[in-house]
């Protein structure tokens, strides 16, 4: 079921209505509401893969009470290598087996081979990505000691599969979610309420930003070839608000939905966009998978302890890794490679002083020299970004080396059925401004209107509905990270 859906418009109000009004006397009650419509929301997708989904949380709920029973070292290893061997297998077959096969066949190719390799028609389950490092972590933190299993499978099998998040993130901690599972939840109204500003946000980065982007994205990076320089920039330029409204989106609204049945989720997003070096970036974008791999993979690896050279190893290790983690093409690996490059000044060059995390924190304007990081950045970003989008690491560079030619500057609005991409950018200068006034807050227009006359307040709410409204197609447009 996608957020941006009718069907789903019907799902929210039935759930939360049952939810606090006829099961909100007991916890048990709520939670397995929680549950049966967290797989049902899933088995909207495809109910076949609730078996894939109901197996890997049975094996981290094992497995973890394993771990903390076992009085030896050794076997608790042996539990925590069934975990992740399995979690991982699942996530390798499904994702990654055409990949290797396919690549394997290129390679011997090179030496004059022609092997004949089977591929599979695989469907990659939705969320794998995502359920299966929810129940990474969890193992992984009581092997560790950090925390202690939970002996309640419904309340464990809702912090897995709890649909706001199940499918796209973000990737929730136990020792974040858990708690909150356990414990009673009260309505709070206000808490309600800013769940709905966030959900309306969000509806707005990904039905109005997003997917008014992608139509013209699409159209100039599937005919590449046929377009000029400044077009082709152009087209970039557009995925790069398509896959950030597209993505935040989607946390914006999960966030505030959690809010509405009384839980908070993991910020996942921080203003990416004003960043003032790569460094800074991934702090803010998809901040639940940065600090996944860093926790997981980049401080076991070392971190930063063991000098320099083990540093940049480390971050190209984790980069790499994120790089691939987003799907099975060589052009995700280049992807991660280029911001591992990209962010290289940062980890040898480490500054002094730290500034903050929010730009010209106390001023209305940035300062020239932070416009230029902010563009800079914007401009890195971007060229990265260029493959993440393509279909092949071919594509990628075709695309490119066609931005650098002698029609750059052409106006790359003179091209038929790319006159209305104008649109587009009448709708991002607003959507940013927006965000730049509510840089400061959670999400864009939590605190916007406060001191505003309540008719003025609720007319700009209504005006977002009625955009929403507008751009809004019945059946939905599905997630870019669904697919990861």
């Amino acid at each position: 079921m996608l957020f941006n859906s009718l069907s789903f418009l019907i799902f929210l109000p039935t759930v939360f209505l049952l939810y606090w009004f006829a099961t909100n006397k007991s916890l048990k009650t709520q939670n397995w509401l929680l549950l049966i419509t967290s797989y049902y929301f899933y088995s909207c997708w495809d109910w076949r893969f609730l078996f894939l989904l109901a197996f890997s949380t049975a094996l981290d709920y094992f497995t973890g009470l394993q771990i903390h029973k076992s009085q030896t070292l050794g076997l608790k290893k042996m539990w925590l290598i069934i975990s992740v061997g399995v979690n991982l297998g699942f996530l390798g077959f499904f994702k990654y087996y055409n990949f290797f096969a396919e690549s394997f066949a290129d390679f011997v190719q090179l030496f004059g081979f022609r092997p004949s390799v089977a591929t599979l028609h695989i469907i990659l389950p939705v969320g794998i990505s995502f359920y299966t490092f929810h129940g990474l972590s969890y193992v992984i933190d009581i092997y560790y000691g950090r925390i202690k299993p939970s002996t309640n499978w419904v309340q464990y099998s809702l912090f897995v599969s709890f649909f706001p998040l199940l499918v796209a993130g973000p990737i929730e901690r136990a020792t974040h979610l858990l708690p909150q599972v356990e414990r009673p939840r009260i309505f709070n109204y206000h808490q309600a309420v800013d769940g709905l500003k966030q959900i309306l946000w969000g509806f707005i980065k990904k039905v109005v930003i997003a997917d008014n982007c992608a139509a013209f994205a699409n159209q100039i990076f599937d005919h590449s070839g046929e377009y000029s320089g400044m077009t082709l920039v152009w087209g970039a330029i557009l995925f790069a608000f398509q896959i950030y409204g597209d993505f935040s989106g989607y946390t914006d609204i999960a966030l505030g939905t959690a809010r509405l049945f009384g839980f908070e989720l993991l910020k996942n997003f921080n203003y990416p966009y004003f960043s003032r070096n790569i460094a800074e970036f991934w702090k803010r974008w998809h901040i639940s998978l940065s600090s996944w791999f860093r926790d997981y993979l980049y401080i076991p690896l070392g971190g930063s302890r063991d000098g320099l050279w083990k540093t940049i190893r480390n971050t190209f290790v984790i980069f790499l890794v994120s790089g691939f983690w987003h799907g099975a093409n060589w052009t995700f690996v280049v992807w991660g490679g280029l911001n591992a490059l990209f962010i290289m000044p940062s980890v040898i060059w480490k500054p002094k002083n730290k500034p903050s995390m929010v730009v010209a924190e106390g001023r209305l304007f940035p300062s020239l020299r932070e416009a230029g990081q902010l563009a800079v950045t914007f401009i890195l970003t971007t060229f990265a970004w260029i493959f993440f989008r393509a279909e092949s690491l071919t594509h990628a560079l075709a695309y490119i080396s066609r931005i650098f030619t002698a029609n750059l500057l052409e106006n790359p609005f003179r091209y038929a059925g790319l006159r209305e991409s104008i649109l587009c950018l009448l709708l991002i200068i607003p959507f940013l401004i927006i965000e730049w006034l509510g840089r400061t807050n959670n999400y864009a227009i939590e605190t916007l209107g406060y001191r505003w006359p309540k008719l003025m307040r609720w007319s700009f709410y209504s005006a977002c509905a009625f955009v929403i409204g507008m751009y809004m197609q019945t059946g939905g447009t599905e997630f870019i990270y669904f697919q990861f």
